[in-house]
């Protein structure tokens, strides 16, 4: 393979651009699809059911994708293709959401909406390792860490600003507020806008002769793209295999905390139950206000874990990380004030940058560079199972274990945080130490 020319900082945040755009896109599902479910009148027991779209879309989508665009060479490049298609389905389907009139409608749509991110996602995690020298790669993906902080920060904050407009009670015939649509908008528009500036400020590399060799011998076919995944999962790498435990502990959490954080603040902070009230509307204000400040942390933070990183390799960085989310959300149902929850933002911010760039960096030293796009694919898997576990598990303990009160679901989450941070470090740690790779942040499990 041919050596991959050094980018500079500024065509690296270029080339993630567009990954502010998809994340964007997934700030304002966590930020709004509870509220808007409880709008329509949703059960809170039985809501997470309404959540299978990402797990599901994830499961299914993610590993074809990887694997078909590993097999893919077009004009526009091996990635690129599967960027163009998702975003013209996530955008079409932000357009749509905030003008469902039933949950069947809203529910539908977060499937069509997970699709189109579902088919950018992992091809465009595999652009970046693609496009980068290999030292360059953490720099990377801890830039697609702090653009999802960003971007989440931004779309969390989106209906609080737009209160200065349009007064937050202004409600749609179907009871969604009208700030909540204006904001789907503006994520409709940067979904397409952001992807197509970053493919044409960064075009993918041409394929060198060896690359198209290999290319000829691996039609794109459906039969060759499953085989090549099961292949691939066979083959997997060890440290690979290890962070599963880590990844299904971190994820089962945090999906519950998206789905409930809003039900659970309505009772600690504002006393009501009840989606209707305007007391309701208002912990959805304080709960989205909350995500924007952690996102923010995340944003800051991904940029401050490069050297922490570079110094404590990744495994341990991760492991604090997860440590810190942990005993936030232990703390949260306990917050009897905004104020309090917002402070407790800073520990959930940490461990959402840790969670969005560490385990990257952990995992692309460790597979081959010619099967990025599947195990990239892949490694998704060990995001949407624990999310589709915890899809079909909460409705069955919601009431006889966790008696029916969001804020226990929070303290459940922030248990499972601090055993992933336990099992980070059981992690196999090789032997390089960070500084032998030469590598900018890291790069490599550590």
């Amino acid at each position: 393979m041919s050596q991959k020319p050094r980018l500079s900082l500024a065509r690296i945040v270029e080339m993630n651009i567009g990954f502010f755009g998809l994340q964007f896109s997934f700030g304002l599902q966590q930020a709004n699809m509870g509220p808007i479910y409880g709008f329509l009148g949703a059960d809170e027991a039985t809501m997470p059911l309404l959540w299978l779209a990402g797990p599901m879309t994830g499961l299914i989508i993610q590993p074809i994708v990887g694997a078909m665009s590993d097999r893919t060479d077009s004009r526009l490049g091996r990635r690129t293709p599967y960027f163009l298609i998702g975003a013209v389905i996530c955008t079409l389907a932000l357009f749509a959401m905030p003008y469902s009139s039933a949950l069947w409608m809203a529910a539908s749509l977060l499937w069509i909406l997970d699709a189109g991110n579902n088919i950018t996602m992992e091809p465009y995690r595999a652009y970046v390792a693609d496009r980068l020298a290999p030292e360059q790669r953490s720099v990377g993906f801890l830039t697609q860490s702090a653009f999802t902080g960003l971007a989440q920060t931004l779309s969390y904050l989106a209906p609080s600003l737009l209160t200065a407009f349009v007064a937050k009670d202004v409600l749609d015939a179907n009871g969604i507020p009208v700030i909540v649509r204006i904001a789907f908008v503006i994520g409709a528009i940067l979904s397409i806008s952001t992807i197509v500036w970053s493919v044409w400020r960064v075009p993918e590399l041409p394929l060198d002769d060896a690359e198209q060799a290999e290319l000829a011998e691996r039609p794109l076919t459906l039969r060759a793209t499953l085989a090549e995944i099961r292949d691939a999962i066979a083959e997997m790498p060890r440290p690979m295999r290890q962070l599963a435990g880590a990844m299904l502990c971190q994820w089962y959490a945090m999906f519950a905390y998206w789905q409930f954080i809003t039900f659970a603040v309505g009772r600690s902070i504002y006393g009501t139950a009840d989606p209707a009230s305007a007391a309701f509307r208002a912990a959805t204000l304080t709960t989205q206000q909350a995500g924007a400040i952690y996102n923010f942390v995340a944003f800051l933070g991904a940029l401050a874990l490069i050297p922490v990183v570079r110094r404590m390799g990744a495994r341990h960085t991760h492991a604090a990380c997860l440590a810190a989310s942990g005993v936030a959300m232990l703390l949260i149902p306990s917050a009897a004030t905004p104020a309090g929850l917002f402070v407790l933002m800073l520990g959930i911010g940490i461990g959402w940058a840790g969670m969005m760039g560490n385990t990257y960096v952990m995992l692309a030293d460790c597979i081959p560079p010619q099967r990025n796009g599947i195990y990239m694919g892949i490694f998704n898997l060990f995001i949407v199972i624990p999310m589709l576990i915890q899809t079909l598990t909460m409705p069955l303990i919601y009431r006889p274990l966790l008696g029916g009160d969001p804020r226990n679901v929070l303290i459940l989450g922030g248990s499972l945080m601090l055993a992933g941070a336990l099992a980070t470090l059981l992690v196999d740690a090789g032997h390089r130490r960070p500084r032998d790779t030469g590598l900018i942040a890291g790069q490599g499990v550590p």
